[in-house]
């Protein structure tokens, strides 16, 4: 089961995957350095904070794809993203919104230019169980939009 499957509905992933850093620049724009450390409630992420984790992600998923192409049956190394999320005070939400647009434009160069037998390769994950290429890509995208999904409520809230 793919829980972020369920965010993508009807929409393909490669287009999601293709326009999220775009997503991203205007919501930052939208949002202005005064919005960046809001959240949408206590104790949760703020903006500045969930583009960090958008950036680390992209990290993870570059690795976890070029693995899953490099190894028969991969078994994908999850993380801790609140663990990881202890050191995002050292980062800008613009340094964030860089590194993950350099990161998804070199991992959609991989994506794009793949043979199509490499979308059925499989791989695990040690929480989530069998899976496709396909399904990281999948996952890339739902994640993505549940984030944006995210950030769009804290900027309506923020230009309210």
């Amino acid at each position: 089961m793919n829980p972020y499957a369920s965010f993508l509905g009807e929409r393909k992933p490669l287009p999601v995957i293709a326009d999220t850093a775009a997503q991203l620049k205007t919501i930052l724009d939208a949002l202005g350095d005064s919005g960046l450390e809001r959240s949408l409630a206590a104790g949760k992420w703020t903006a500045r904070q969930i583009l960090c984790h958008l950036a680390d992600c992209e990290i993870a998923f570059a690795f976890r794809l070029r693995q899953a192409l490099a190894e028969n049956d991969h078994v994908i190394q999850p993380f801790d993203q609140d663990a990881w999320s202890r050191n995002y005070d050292a980062y800008g939400a613009r340094e964030a919104c860089t590194v993950f647009a350099a990161l998804r434009g070199w991992n959609r160069r991989l994506i794009e230019h793949l043979p199509p037998d490499a979308w059925s390769r499989r791989l695990s994950h040690p929480q989530r169980g069998e899976m496709t290429f396909q399904t990281v890509v999948e996952t890339m995208a739902g994640h993505d939009l549940n984030h944006l999904a995210q950030l769009q409520k804290i900027v309506a809230a923020h230009s309210t």
